[in-house]
């Protein structure tokens, strides 16, 4: 009797350690599987978080990878274009690594595109691109806003250069920086283009005339079209001077205009 009692008892045992390890295994592997699903979530955030870096939040989450999204035009939205006047001789003064990366930190353009990122966060703008030392964004679009767009890049431009005023090139701290800026408003068409590589574009004649606003502009000035100025004035703020008729290539005689300053708060 003590004998079959010891080996009942054993067997109890026994069963009571297996029970255990297997509630063990069992919380264990429900660790296991939660830690997993955690890191497959944010192994899918990232390609997302990629994406909305390169694509408006609002076109990104209507456009997922691998699908293509139908260009849709825009009525009305003003574009701004800068770029780095006498970049090319500060370039040839200046190592490849101080113009892009000086030694662990990044150099010049990084210094001078983080500057302007911090700015135009402030305004309900959108950067389309930076090719060089050209930086090219856009009010109006993917969301519309009537036409404050032009009131947005007229005050972030404002901004812009008055910041370029006191911005300092860490290895040529004694050569001032000088900035040109051109606006111009009208219609575009806007859509994601590619797919291994997306890119959100604007196509249309205002891109072009945009872009001639700032190559026949003057240093540290920010020259505008007519149809910008129009648009301007109807907020009734703004300080603006008439540059007179010029040409244009491409574009012919135009009349062009100085966006000087603002005379009131941006507070309204």
């Amino acid at each position: 009797m003590i004998n079959h009692y010891r080996d009942v008892s054993g067997s109890h045992n026994v069963l009571d350690v297996l029970l255990k390890r297997m509630e063990q295994n069992a919380n264990n592997l429900e660790g296991l599987v939660e830690e997993k699903t955690q890191a497959l979530q944010e192994e899918k955030k990232r390609p997302e978080e990629l994406l909305y870096q390169v694509l408006p939040k609002s076109v990104a989450i209507q456009a997922p990878i691998g699908n293509s999204l139908n260009r849709n035009p825009f009525d009305s939205v003003t574009i701004y274009f800068s770029d780095i006047v006498g970049f090319t001789s500060i370039s040839a003064m200046s190592t490849p690594f101080q113009v892009s990366v000086l030694y662990n930190d990044m150099g010049f353009l990084n210094d001078l595109y983080t500057c302007f990122d911090s700015i135009i966060e402030h305004y309900d703008v959108y950067k389309v691109e930076t090719i060089g030392d050209a930086y090219m964004v856009v009010s109006g679009l993917p969301e519309r806003n009537g036409i404050d767009h032009v009131r947005q890049i007229a005050r972030m431009s404002l901004t812009i250069l008055s910041n370029v005023r006191q911005f300092v090139i860490r290895h040529m701290p004694e050569t001032p920086l000088k900035a040109r800026i051109g606006l111009h408003s009208g219609p575009v068409c806007a859509g994601v283009v590619g797919r291994k590589m997306p890119r959100y574009c604007l196509f249309g004649d205002t891109v072009n005339t945009a872009s001639r606003m700032e190559s026949n502009g003057e240093a540290m000035k920010i020259h505008i079209s007519d149809e910008t100025q129009q648009l301007l004035k109807t907020f009734n703020t703004f300080v603006l001077e008439e540059r007179g008729t010029i040409e244009v290539k491409g574009k012919g005689s135009m009349t062009t205009y100085w966006l000087v300053d603002e005379i009131t708060s941006h507070n309204d």
